[in-house]
Parts: structure tokens; sequence; C-alpha cells
């Protein structure tokens, strides 16, 4: 005996993963969290007995409901799974997987087209953070319809699709206590670590919608432009970045993050390609092919304040609304953000463009040993 459960199996920017509504998932977590990790087929590192991809990026999950709060939508709750881990981390935010929040409400009848566009206000549960996710939503003759195809690209996904417009509306702080967790824009870190010849580096420890610690490519012997895969694997490399991430877990307030997915680690180096700034990111232990939106959102915003260490390696043009161009391993990922002209260290609000696709409709089946399903 298997329990049905039914889903949409969506691409959300450069990530993709199963979309439920809350209402057909079990109520209490660890059940849910146990449905989770049997739809994605983890702990297992091929995922081959559920959906999942077998990489952190198509190790994701959404859950969709109804909002209670005065003037949102539909709240949101991300879920990170892992391939070869039996965990389900619902601390931080997915800015690709958001991407496909709106449409999946409108494909499940959770909220109405508006018009030719729909803006949807959006609650991210994980983090309590607001957006307006707006879609296209053309007529046709079975009524208004989710548009995906289209011409807007985005790096990290073949082909072309629909725009989708997100604009973030309180981000600072996502996880963390504040955007400047440590309250210092940059900090000397002395990092020690079990057969690790002890090492210091400036860092910045910044979250406006995803916590990273960000430090120049050249400070831990790289040149910031090596390929995934040589990232991938430089043992040393990641021994290092792992000892510093664990110390700067603290300094950040975010206790022992050893077994948690945050902080990020990003490696910065000058443009090559005419963007503000090369990244590499590590989610955390994987180099990522890209850079999540909402990555791209806090090194955005690390390039515009003073002080940081982009400081002398990002190439910016300035203004109150300065735009991004963050550059990753497979393009760019350009953010629009708004600065308060009375404080330039205030980042008013940040804007992306992300596409997505429904792929798959139907119902994912597990075994009924992990859950029985809902009382009839």
């Amino acid at each position: 005996m298997q329990t049905a459960i039914p889903c949409l199996f969506m691409r959300g920017g450069s990530s993709r993963g199963p979309f439920f509504l809350a209402s057909d998932l079990p109520a209490d977590i660890p059940t849910r969290d146990r449905v989770l990790l049997a739809v994605m087929g983890s702990p297992d590192r091929r995922q081959i007995d559920g959906l999942g991809g077998a990489h952190p990026l198509t190790s994701k999950v959404g859950i969709v409901s109804v909002s209670r709060t005065p003037g949102v939508a539909l709240d949101f709750l991300f879920a990170q799974l892992q391939p070869d881990r039996d965990t389900v981390d619902t601390s931080p935010n997915c800015g690709n997987m958001l991407a496909a929040v709106v449409p999946f409400a409108l494909e499940r009848g959770l909220i109405e087209a508006q018009g030719d566009t729909s803006t949807v206000r959006v609650l991210t549960l994980n983090t309590d953070m607001q957006c307006d996710v707006t879609v296209q939503t053309p007529m046709t003759p079975l009524g208004r319809r989710v548009r995906y195809e289209g011409d807007a690209r985005i790096d990290g996904v073949p082909g072309t699709s629909a725009p989708i417009t997100i604009n973030f509306l309180d981000t600072a702080g996502s996880v963390c206590a504040g955007l400047l967790p440590t309250g210092r824009v940059r900090d000397e870190v002395t990092v020690t670590g079990e057969g690790l010849a002890p090492f210091t580096l400036p860092v910045t420890c910044i979250d406006n919608g995803m916590p990273l610690v960000m430090f120049r490519a050249a400070d831990v012997g790289c040149t910031g432009y090596e390929t995934v895969v040589e990232l991938n694997a430089d043992t040393a490399l990641k021994q290092r970045i792992e000892a510093l991430r664990i110390q700067t877990g603290h300094l950040m307030g975010l206790g022992d993050v050893s077994a948690k997915n945050y902080p990020k680690m990003t490696l910065i180096a000058p443009p090559r390609s005419g963007g503000s700034l090369c990244t590499r990111s590590f989610i955390p232990h994987v180099c990522h092919d890209a850079i999540g939106v909402l990555a791209a959102v806090t090194v955005g915003t690390a390039c515009v304040l003073q002080g940081t260490v982009c400081e002398g390696v990002a190439v910016m043009d300035g203004g109150s609304e300065p735009r991004v161009s963050v550059e990753h391993p497979t393009g760019e990922f350009s953010v629009a953000l708004g600065l308060d002209p009375s404080n330039p260290q205030n980042v008013t609000r940040a804007a992306l463009l992300r596409t997505a696709r429904l792929i798959m409709r139907g119902e994912v089946m597990i075994p009924s040993a992990v859950w029985a399903g809902p009382p009839a």
C-alpha cells in the first residue's frame, strides 16, 4: 500500500521541486518531515527512490496556503532537503522556488488572476518576509491562465520563459538579528581548526535575505574564476571554508551551524565579464553552479555599503537606484536596489527577475508506513 499526495512539480528560477498545498500534508512537523524525505528519496546520494535530483538545487520543496495575515494573499514555506542527509531545513528562504509560488497558487485555484498581469503579496513563513510577485495571466479560451512561455532569459536555465518579477519588501535580517549581524561591515576573523594552520582574513557577515559570509578569493589563495568542478575538488579549500563558516556562525548569532545550510560562503573577485562583481558561492559545502536569488540580493547589498570586503573589488556606477550585476559560474544575476536618499547605507528595495514553469501535475506516492494519509 502507498499513500498518494497531490502535487505539482515545478521549476522556480534555477531550482526545482514538488509543490504542495499545506492542507495535503501532515499537520505535525515530525510526520511532515518524514513525508518530505520519502517524497524526495533522502537520505540517498542519488535519491533514486524519490523525486530529488541528487543535488541541493533539486532537493527543494514548496508548501503553499492561503494567508491569514492582513494584506497578504499567500503563505509560502520553503523546505531544503539534502540528497545524502535526513534533514528538512525550513530556516532559510529560497528566492528561486519563490518564483513558482504564485503560478502554483493560480494552477491550484487558491487565488484568481487579476488581469493580463497579476501581482500577489506572498509571506515567506521561513523568515517572516513579504514580497510582491508579478506573473503574466493573459486571457485564453479557457479563461485567464498563467503564461509560462516568453522571451525572458535567466542564467542557469536553458531557453526563455515568461518573466516573473519579485519585489522584496523587508529582507534585512531574514535569519540573523539584523542586516549586519556582527554590528560591523567588516570583521577580521582568525580561523583555527583541527588539522588546520591558523589563518586570518577579512570577511563581511551580512543578511539581506540570506545569511552570507563574503571574503575575497585572493585571501584564500584563489582567483575567484575557478570552475565549479575545480572548487568542489579542492578539499583543502573546502576544509578551510567550513572552519570559517563554523566560526563566523557564532559571530553572527547563529550558534553551531555545522548541521545547518547557512550561512552560505561567497568568494568574491573583480568582475571580468562586464558585471559588478564575480562570485563563487558555496551552499554551504558544494559550489553553486550559479547563485541563489536571495544570496544575489545580499551580495548586491554588500556592494553598495561602504567598508565591506567588496570595496575596491566591485565595480559600481552609483546612484540612488543602483543595478548590481553579480557574475557567477554560468552567467550573471542582476539585482535592482533602492537606497534611502538620506542614508545611502540603508537599502529600501530589492527587485529582480525570475522565471518558472510547471513541469508535471499529479500525485507523488510514498510508503503508507511513513504516512497513511489524512483521516477519512
